[in-house]
């Protein structure tokens, strides 16, 4: 890396650094557009295009009001429609109330700051890699850099039967590294989960931490990250705060960049409020070693309709960790960077992975949620399963009505959809231009209108897929 990301301090990162390829450029962590490296042609006709569309859509939603009036005034008149509107009225109501109370828990939520050398645990840092490259080599050089007493890390770095150069590139980390860093590597691809099994396993740190090959991370995260371990004595794990790396290379990275900080910093720290974040990302995660070998065998034997469970491990271990009556919470200073799909195909790849493990383990959740898994209020957690189930349950009712909603009336459905848009999706822009930048923020918009309109298929399909196999991505031609 040309500038190691060790020499950033968090007041450095949120005044103006950005991390692209394992290198540091300043200046244009906060400046986003107005950074001459960060201003593409075609991200701004995107971004003009998609102004045009919502402000254009909000006069002609105020302009053909009495067709809209008309409308509602059709369905409520046929039974079938009233149910619909009785119900997405009911959901509505429920998901802004949600939203207030998610407000609430953010604010109240607070990042638990590091503890000193000689309070940090021993710590076992696992890199399962799988036709990365030489992005390993960054992976574990930005590990290698941490703020960490360096007799209580142990780096584990899991070449999970490689097509490519990738077992080169951790040979000469480990020629690099020397006694710091293990290498491993399996006889054959056998997935993600295996080579996490095998470092579990192979490990003899207090906490394990999990990072994604495709991953950097800042010198003091792993300090931060394991902290509140030794805080709170009954976490059993950690989920780090995951930012895009490739962000400056395409404009579907700008997209998710700003989707991940509200995933991330709002959502999540509203769950780690309640003790309950319901997916540890496998960029970065932190597990205490006795939870994790309370659960491993089943985790690694986990079937789902008799098939073995080869995706969703990441959300399958929090699952079995919060089953066990353990805090699951989030940690805001604990940064990683991490390569996201430039290409739709391998984003919708990536969605649809996501989407059937929330499928298996929302039904796993739903096993244990309401009994009395764990000692104290547990309807905040329960608050929280019932909110992602809502999403899954009624995305075939709603797939149906926005299908009938466009065959009879397109012009509403196109005026009303976008106006919803600029409505529901100016919180996240506000939200990540008061965290980070206000000129990307408004890629906020772009990204809600891309996935109304080229990923709403998604969830449908992850239901009626939930029992396939497959990564689906990691080719040699396309990462993540």
């Amino acid at each position: 890396m040309d500038t190691k990301i060790k020499n950033l301090n968090q007041k450095q990162i949120s005044k103006g650094d950005k991390v692209s390829n394992g290198t540091l450029k300043k200046g244009s962590f906060f400046n986003g557009l107005s950074s001459t490296k960060s201003i593409n042609p075609w991200g701004v006709v995107v971004l003009v295009s998609t102004f045009i569309l919502m402000i254009g859509s909000v006069f002609l939603v105020f302009d053909l009001q009495n067709d809209f009036a008309q409308f509602r005034a059709e369905r409520m008149s046929s039974t079938f429609g009233l149910i619909f509107l009785t119900v997405a009225t009911g959901l509505f109501v429920f998901k802004a109330g949600f939203f207030i109370y998610n407000l609430f828990l953010y604010y109240k939520y607070k990042a638990i700051k590091s503890v000193t050398n000689e309070e940090l645990p021993t710590c076992t840092v696992i890199v399962p890699a799988y036709n990365e490259g030489k992005q390993v080599w960054d992976t574990l050089m930005s590990l290698a850099d941490s703020e960490y007493p360096e007799g209580k890390l142990e780096i584990l770095a899991i070449d999970d039967g490689s097509k490519d150069d990738t077992w080169y590139w951790m040979q000469q980390a480990k020629k690099k590294l020397g006694d710091r860093l293990s290498i491993y590597q399996q006889p054959k691809n056998k997935g993600k989960r295996h080579a996490l099994y095998r470092g579990f396993n192979l490990g003899k740190g207090e906490v394990f931490v999990t990072v994604d090959s495709d991953s950097v991370v800042k010198s003091d995260t792993l300090r931060n990250l394991v902290s509140p371990f030794v805080v709170n004595e009954n976490c059993g794990a950690v989920a780090g705060n995951i930012r895009v790396l490739n962000n400056e290379r395409a404009l579907l990275p700008k997209m998710l960049n700003v989707s991940f900080v509200l995933s991330f910093e709002f959502v999540r720290s509203a769950e780690s409020t309640l003790n309950s974040v319901l997916c540890t990302p496998g960029a970065l995660a932190a597990y205490r070693r006795s939870a994790v070998f309370a659960c491993l065998e089943d985790w690694i034997n986990q079937t789902f309709m008799g098939q073995p469970s080869d995706i969703g491990e990441d959300r399958a271990m929090t699952n079995m960790i919060l089953k066990q009556g353990k805090h699951v919470l989030f940690q805001r200073n604990a940064y990683c960077y991490t390569n996201v799909p430039e290409q739709y195909k391998g984003l919708y790849k990536m969605f649809i992975r996501w989407g059937r493990s929330n499928v298996r383990e929302n039904i796993q959740m739903s096993k244990y949620v309401f009994t009395n898994f764990r000692e104290g209020s547990k309807l905040g957690t329960r608050l929280l399963f019932i909110s992602q189930s809502s999403k899954i349950i009624m995305s075939y009712p709603f797939l149906v009505f926005m299908l009938f909603f466009i065959l009879m009336h397109p012009i509403l459905f196109i005026t009303s959809t976008f106006a919803s848009i600029l409505i529901l999706s100016s919180f996240p822009v506000l939200f990540y231009a008061k965290r980070y930048s206000f000129t990307e923020s408004f890629w906020a918009y772009s990204y809600s209108v891309l996935y109304t309109f080229g990923l709403f298929w998604i969830t449908p399909y992850a239901i009626a897929t939930a029992s396939r196999r497959g990564w689906l991505t990691r080719e040699l031609s396309e990462k993540k």
